[in-house]
């Protein structure tokens, strides 16, 4: 009995030594904790320097279309050729990023946005702005994708999710755009000298970060699993690599969820403006609830992710979501459709970036690839939102088609349990 006992004891403590041998990505070591929270510090910036060169556009956009002389319907249509471009982008830099590592791609994609912001602001023609929006989109597409591998890569050390984090720095990247934007507007800067200003600033980010980014690793292998129909598959299928249908589910439910966002970013203020005949400083406030709550909710939303676990936050965040814009839509009072407003985007804000890391965690060899599927059916939904909205108010009125969204929201908390295919393992001991 007492040498079944010792022979135990010692399988037991061999178990041990092995598993202290092999540097695990959930515990971080005294030599790699600092290496760690410095990749991380670099996907910091590479979210704020993106929500920042974007924000950068998007101010800028007034003096463009005067600049060029287009109608505003002329200029609508070019526009699609920034989404055109992001979404090329988004499916090019995916596979890239697998291949090469996320340390290669992301400052070349950062340094290539930041070049392509500037372009907008030399064009001086209908077809030389669209070139440049096409540019542009590529740019941005390529660093929203990789940047995002990046940061699951991150959350995978981590061992708990971080990614929440990283859209919020997007966001706080945008609003400082806002900021800097309206000062330069002030001191009556051009938009080519702005931008190139900008444009400088982004290439020294992308050179200054990029040595502070995680070097790719091997993904670790993954026991066969009801969630994981690649492991089951034979090696000559699996050479013949399609997406797998969960990151297809995943990929719906970002489209469906961005065309939220979409929804409230063109038609919030429109909402109150027309429907609760709310005045223009007042209806403008719709849109600021909804971005401060956003932001704010994906600021909380990691800690939420890891206390209740994603899919428990992406069916409470959408049904929150579907509530808040429902009160929004029926409200006739202007107090309470703010309230909604404000509901919705908290609701909203920890979605997708819970989309994302499950789709990174599914399969870490091929988390670009499915990254970029999830971020550009995402994208295609953000731009076809108010587009879809715009059609419907022909049939029925503006409060009404705002249903659209609250059944999306209600659609994806009912699919949130496709989470499971790509929960990371909860922290032990991981260094903050």
């Amino acid at each position: 009995m007492l040498n079944v006992r010792y022979v135990r004891l010692m399988e037991r403590t061999t178990r041990t030594a092995a598993k202290s041998s092999t540097a695990q990505p959930g515990r971080t070591t005294a030599g790699t904790a600092p290496r760690l929270r410095a990749g991380r510090a670099a996907t910091f910036a590479y979210f704020a320097l993106n929500g920042f060169l974007m924000g950068m556009w998007i101010v800028h956009i007034p003096g463009v279309e005067h600049r060029v002389g287009v109608s505003h319907a002329v200029f609508g249509w070019l526009l699609l050729l920034l989404g055109a471009g992001a979404f090329a982008g988004m499916q090019l830099v995916g596979p890239l990023t697998d291949r090469f590592g996320a340390r290669v791609v992301v400052p070349c994609s950062a340094a290539l946005c930041s070049l392509t912001v500037v372009l907008p602001g030399l064009a001086g023609h209908a077809w030389t702005l669209g070139a440049a929006l096409l540019l542009l989109g590529l740019g941005n597409g390529c660093l929203d994708v990789s940047m995002n591998a990046h940061a699951v890569q991150v959350e995978h050390a981590y061992r708990r999710p971080v990614m929440s984090a990283f859209h919020a720095t997007f966001s706080l990247g945008g609003v400082l755009a806002s900021l800097v934007g309206a000062r330069t507007l002030a001191l009556g800067w051009q938009p080519a000298a702005t931008l190139g200003a900008v444009a400088l600033l982004g290439l020294a980010v992308a050179a200054l970060a990029a040595p502070a980014l995680l070097p790719a690793t091997a993904p670790e292998a993954r026991a066969p699993g009801p969630a994981d129909p690649e492991a089951t598959t034979p090696p000559a299928a699996r050479a013949r690599r399609t997406t797998p249908r969960p990151i297809w589910v995943l990929a719906a439910l970002a489209l469906m969820i961005m065309l939220c966002e979409g929804v409230a970013n063109d038609w919030s203020v429109l909402h109150l403006r027309t429907v609760l005949d709310a005045p223009a400083a007042t209806a403008a406030l719709a849109y600021g609830a909804f971005a401060t709550t956003m932001t704010l909710g994906r600021l909380l939303a990691d800690r939420a992710a890891g206390r209740f676990g994603p899919v428990a936050l992406l069916r409470c965040g959408a049904a929150a979501a579907a509530a808040g814009l429902t009160t929004a839509a029926l409200s006739p009072w202007v107090p309470l459709a703010l309230a909604g407003w404000a509901v919705f985007g908290a609701g909203l804000s920890g979605c997708v970036p819970q989309l994302f890391s499950a789709a990174g965690h599914f399969d870490p060899a091929h988390a670009g690839a499915n990254v970029s599927r999830v971020a550009g059916l995402g994208y295609l939904g953000m731009l076809a939102g108010p587009a879809v909205i715009g059609p419907l108010t022909q049939a029925v009125p503006l409060n009404l088609a705002l249903f659209l969204p609250v059944a999306c929201c209600v659609v994806a908390a009912a699919a949130a349990g496709v989470l499971r295919a790509g929960t990371p393992e909860p922290a032990r001991g991981v260094d903050r």
